[in-house]
């Protein structure tokens, strides 16, 4: 005599067999698919046209209309009043890391260097590190961000830049659209929007941890612009300048993004 449910078992298993087997089809299917698509995107990208090098360079056009509607989104959104987190002087990193010493990395002559701030006037303020230091003293503790994937709470101190503006009567040239920097050898150059130039918290630094800024970092003057990717802070200022058009970048000329902003 037959078992009625031996007989039941094998009829059960076939749909559910059945039901595996079309979900295994429709996930490979569809992995396929999106597989075949994204290296479709990624070849166009590829194979597309290099911009014309200028004020940016050697990014593919796609990707650089890309970075240019980001940046567009992130300028209308922009505040003094959105402020990057701060934390205590105690969990700032005691060895602070650093990735590049271009434009930093000749002997600097500390005793005749000089802050060069070009007005519109013409007139090349000449500004000592002891003029600077006599100013108002600001502290900030952050996280600082590199384009690298890698961050870390850094504690630097100096003069706020709104506040040097303050100083030396620089009124006028804040109201055009930039700032450019750039090192005493011209090897390494920034070009800033003037919002983010003027945010409460962009400092011109001349301590690292309480101490004068070690030459590898950027001694005797560097940029800290907590709303910019590392890319951004200049290390040993020596020139700054103020335009209506986007003074030359480092970094965008090698095809990263001008704006560059958190």
């Amino acid at each position: 005599m037959n078992n009625p449910e031996e007989d039941k078992k094998p009829k059960a298993e076939v749909p559910v067999q059945k039901q595996i087997n079309r979900r295994n089809f429709i996930s490979f299917t569809t992995f396929t698919v999106l597989g075949v698509a994204a290296y479709g995107g990624w070849r166009k990208l590829y194979t597309s046209p290099i911009e014309t090098l200028g004020i940016t360079g050697e990014a593919h056009k796609p990707l650089r209309r890309a970075l240019n509607k980001s940046e567009l989104f992130f300028r209308n959104f922009f505040s003094n009043n959105h402020l990057v987190k701060t934390y205590p002087k105690s969990m700032a990193a005691k060895v602070v890391r650093k990735n590049t010493s271009i434009g930093a990395d000749s002997r600097l002559d500390a005793a005749n260097w000089r802050l060069k701030v070009k007005k519109l006037s013409g007139e090349v303020l000449s500004i000592s590190i002891d003029e600077i230091k006599a100013l108002t003293k600001t502290d900030l503790v952050f996280d600082f961000k590199c384009v690298e994937g890698w961050d870390q709470i850094q504690h630097w101190g100096g003069v706020r830049f709104v506040d040097f503006i303050e100083h030396f009567g620089l009124h006028p040239e804040t109201k055009l659209d930039y700032v450019g920097m750039e090192t005493p050898d011209k090897g390494y150059y920034v070009g800033l929007d003037m919002a983010s130039a003027m945010h409460p918290q962009t400092l011109l630094a001349y301590e690292m941890n309480d101490q004068p800024i070690p030459v590898p970092h950027g001694a005797p003057l560097r940029l800290i612009i907590p709303v910019k990717y590392g890319i951004k802070n200049l290390k040993r200022i020596g020139t700054i300048s103020f335009s209506n058009r986007r003074p030359h970048d480092y970094w965008a000329e090698q095809g990263y993004d001008y704006y560059s902003g958190l």
